[in-house]
């Protein structure tokens, strides 16, 4: 990793705060909050967020960055250089909502029918823009800051979309760092992760091809549904006997669908999977088994599995150097008592991996608070949690972005 080894962190820029939230940034919360609450209500689907994109857009050039738009589709790149240092930071938050109908009973809540930021992208992207407006006005930097807001990472195809796009070439950077909100972390506290911090993700369709026929005399038929039972059976040894039992892995059949009566047998019937894992040879065992089981199964009843398999997107895995480096500014600046000791990793996922596999970085956690679960149409992005992930970011930024050392 280009100067991080030679530049640890400074931890000079400014004196903690008995909370550590820089008095710039708790000085424009409500300013902050006012821009969450205004997303919020006009959620946008994956690569559609035309709106918010272009609310980012206007703030960053506002406040005096270079702005990007378009890459990825509706991506915006903000870049900040101040003096001659050579050094070069990422920063990147997510964009997208999710097509959830809000129950939130909140006065902010969604005024688009059946859209809603149940997944606090709303809040990741006030959360930067907070950082974003400190940092032009009031950060003591020297090099070059790159501000990502990506679009569509609930489809896990914004990132590499972006990437593709020349998001590293035309926008170069020494280190990436992402954030993720989580319920049930107190607000004001984070999170960190050295290796997988989240899982990768693969969606499996399978469709089990039988004979179909009447119900009375099954003897001339190739029973689909008898058959897919078996293969979901066979499923729940993926995990349990050919992984290591101190990995991570999980195999779920989330769907069944087939026939229409009692008394007729189908000729198909559909299966939908997603399969999870921390590590690459995880994830690439349990992929070569669910497709040999199911072919295996259908064909031993004399049936015969289709699988669509396509590669979703990898496990989030954080590099040491870098999670030790951010995982050191929340130390100096928040107090280790706001570090969530020997935080595990999370069994969700985010195409937050594919800048990881880019480029050197870490994705932290940060506090929600007691709350609904993310994806749930009960869901609240916490408010309260803006000013201290801002102020970790623009913390992060101060300390990396020093003047070159001679």
């Amino acid at each position: 990793m280009s100067g991080e080894s030679a530049v640890a962190p400074s931890h000079s820029r400014r004196n903690s705060q008995s909370t550590g939230i820089l008095p710039e940034i708790a000085a424009r919360a409500e300013a902050a909050i006012a821009i969450r609450h205004d997303l919020h209500r006009h959620p946008e689907l994956a690569f559609e967020e035309h709106r918010t994109s272009a609310r980012v857009a206007e703030l960053l050039q506002q406040w005096g960055y270079e702005v990007t738009t378009g890459l990825g589709g509706t991506g915006v790149v903000g870049t900040l250089q101040r003096g001659q240092g050579s050094r070069r930071l990422g920063l990147r938050a997510d964009i997208d909502a999710l097509p959830i109908h809000e129950d939130s009973g909140l006065a902010y809540a969604s005024q688009t029918e059946g859209l809603m930021h149940a997944c606090g992208h709303d809040g990741h992207t006030a959360i930067l823009l907070s950082a974003a407006h400190y940092l032009a006005h009031h950060g003591a930097i020297d090099g070059t800051l790159q501000l990502v807001f990506q679009p569509a990472e609930e489809t896990g195809s914004g990132a590499s979309k972006m990437i593709a796009d020349g998001l590293f070439e035309r926008f170069p950077v020494d280190a990436i760092y992402g954030l993720h909100n989580w319920p049930g972390v107190p607000v004001g506290h984070f999170g960190f992760v050295d290796g997988p911090a989240m899982a990768s993700v693969d969606w499996a369709r399978l469709k089990v091809i039988g004979k179909g026929g009447h119900g009375a005399e099954p003897q001339g038929s190739v029973d689909p549904i008898l058959v897919a039972a078996h293969i979901i059976t066979a499923l729940q040894s993926v995990v349990s006997r050919n992984v290591d039992p101190r990995q991570m892995g999980v195999v779920t059949v989330g769907s069944i669908h087939g026939g229409q009566a009692a008394n007729v047998i189908p000729d198909v019937v559909e299966l939908k999977l997603t399969v999870r894992a921390y590590l690459p040879e995880v994830r690439d065992t349990l992929r070569r088994r669910v497709t040999d089981i199911a072919e295996q199964t259908a064909a031993a009843f004399g049936a015969r599995a289709e699988i669509e398999f396509p590669r979703g997107f990898p496990s989030v895995i954080n590099h040491p150097q870098q999670t030790a480096y951010i995982r050191e500014v929340a130390v100096q600046g928040f107090g280790a008592g706001q570090v969530v000791p020997e935080f595990a990793p999370r069994t969700a996922s985010e195409d937050f991996a594919f800048l990881l596999q880019a480029r050197p970085g870490s994705f932290v956690f940060v506090g929600n608070g007691d709350s609904a679960p993310l994806h749930s149409p009960r869901y609240v992005f916490n408010d309260a949690a803006i000013a201290p992930a801002a102020s970790l970011w623009a913390r992060l930024a101060e300390d990396y972005l020093v003047k070159d050392v001679a």
